[in-house]
């Protein structure tokens, strides 16, 4: 089978349920029916192996370890595609099984859909959608390499587009994936985290970076953490299809109960990595003060908007001696006065600010607004120690229709840029420059590209600063009405 071939397959799933499923939860039913497909076919796999290296001396408890997961008896793919009636039932029980049997490393990995619910879900739906899987094997006989791996990210961006907005609470454009895990140049043996790591494709990109530079991915240790229960058991879904087995993806609120400890405190990365929910609401400022792992050492960040809150929990979470952040961020987080640039302030004045990276408009499927990439290092090289790098790259995009994306071409040269401290583009380049923290310090710590990079006069940066806060607030609203309409809708009320 082709990548092609492969990915229509998927595709074909997703629409199977097309009509009675909302294209936004596509992803909750698909994957984890894809997922089953494929334990089972690598049960069969490892199964046959088994077989020719033993033969009719092959005892059960022999097979046993040729699994990488416990199939129970009744439990297999062919259990539930004959079930002819009740289908829904009896897929529901055997996932339940399946998870029971493998507590360690399939816990929760399925989601929490009612598949017995034919209200949600038709009987003729799931039918539709376990015959699109049936005529294809996902062994390694059948499927080579990285084929399933990339032909999953193929879906999930599919399902991204179909999503919109919502697309942003689970899936980051892979050209930004791409560049962040690039500019902290992950090696063999690190040990990474993404706070709030979604479908885990951050996670994802780590791994590939280190194969493509000639490194051993299997050495990465790997840990995440996410709120959403669908979103976390698609993360898990991804990182085994793309032939991991040694991670962590854990579920839980970061900031409330973080997960990813070490004894009584936070477990220390060498890389700290994620594109957090921007300007988070209610996200537990209240016990930020007394916080028992530190991250309030900067300061409380106000309680309806969380981005410093994300950028105290990363900094306090990398190693003292090879520790780094990347994070995406608004610009206004940049600026923003009040808690926030006391927060700031404090940040700045512990010198772990190492690069301020202004990416294109409309990047992402969750905001238009303009974002920004904040990497901060534990220790900084003697040329840049004291000093912050400005790189302005909002210039160097791809067109797109519904939106922008960045070129390899575009992603080297920020890099370049981050690394070196050149711009190789030319004409068409970027603005970039090594700014004293004196000089920061005499603008009242605020960091907006604009005072840095551009000779504007102090009221048109100002002029910039408030379309940024109104665009965020205008967002902000809109998803407050989106929330307030759902509710209204349950409660019956016609819209």
């Amino acid at each position: 089978m082709t990548q092609q071939q492969l990915e229509s397959t998927l595709l074909a799933a997703a629409n199977a349920l097309r009509g009675p499923v909302d294209p936004g939860d596509f992803k909750a039913y698909v994957f984890p029916v894809m997922f089953f497909k494929w334990i089972s076919d690598n049960w069969d796999y490892e199964h046959k192996l088994a077989i020719q290296d033993y033969g009719a001396s092959l005892t059960p408890e022999v097979e046993a370890d040729r699994h990488a997961f416990v199939v129970p008896y009744g439990c297999h793919w062919t259990d539930v595609f004959e079930a002819t009636q009740h289908t829904g039932a009896k897929l529901d029980q055997v996932l339940q099984q399946l998870q029971l049997a493998n507590p360690e490393s399939l816990a929760n990995v399925f989601g929490d859909v009612n598949w017995a619910n034919q209200d949600r879900l038709p009987q003729s739906a799931l039918t539709a959608l376990l015959n699109t899987f049936h005529g294809v094997r996902l062994d390694p006989d059948s499927v080579g390499g990285d084929m399933l791996g990339s032909a999953y990210e193929y879906l999930l961006r599919e399902f991204a587009e179909a999503s919109g907005k919502k697309a942003g609470e689970f899936f980051t454009p892979r050209h930004v994936v791409h560049l962040l895990v690039k500019l902290l140049e992950p090696k063999p043996g690190d040990s990474i985290a993404d706070p709030a790591c979604g479908s885990g494709g951050m996670l994802v990109e780590t791994v590939t970076a280190v194969k493509e530079a000639g490194g051993n991915p299997l050495t990465l240790r790997l840990h995440g953490q996410e709120i959403n229960l669908t979103t976390s058991a698609i993360a898990k879904m991804n990182l085994y299809l793309h032939g991991l087995e040694d991670f962590q993806i854990a579920r839980g609120d970061t900031f409330r109960t973080p997960k990813l400890l070490d004894g009584d405190g936070l477990r220390k990365f060498d890389i700290v990595i994620a594109n957090p929910p921007f300007s988070l609401q209610n996200w537990g400022a209240e016990a930020w003060a007394t916080d028992p792992y530190g991250r309030g050492n900067y300061g409380i960040p106000p309680a309806k908007n969380g981005d410093w809150a994300w950028i105290g929990h990363m900094i306090a979470s990398m190693k003292e001696d090879t520790g780094r952040v990347g994070v995406v961020m608004p610009h206004g987080t940049l600026f923003r006065g009040g808690k926030e640039a006391a927060v700031r302030e404090a940040v700045l004045r512990d010198n772990v600010l190492e690069a301020v990276i202004s990416l294109p408009n409309n990047l992402f499927y969750s905001t238009s607004i303009p974002v920004a990439i904040l990497v901060f290092r534990r220790t900084k090289t003697a040329a840049r120690d004291d000093k912050v790098l400005f790189i302005d790259a909002s210039k160097r995009f791809v067109p797109g229709k519904n939106q922008n994306t960045m070129s390899e071409d575009d992603i080297n040269i920020v890099d370049t840029a981050y690394k070196h401290g050149v711009d190789i583009a030319g004409d068409d380049g970027l603005s970039l420059r090594l700014v004293d923290l004196s000089e920061i310090e005499h603008n009242g710590f605020d960091l907006s590209i604009g005072r840095y990079l551009k000779n504007e006069t102090v009221a048109e940066t100002n002029v910039e600063e408030a379309l940024i806060v109104y665009k965020e607030a205008r967002e902000r609203l809109a998803a407050v009405e989106d929330v307030l309409a759902e509710k209204l809708k349950a409660a019956g009320f016609e819209l």
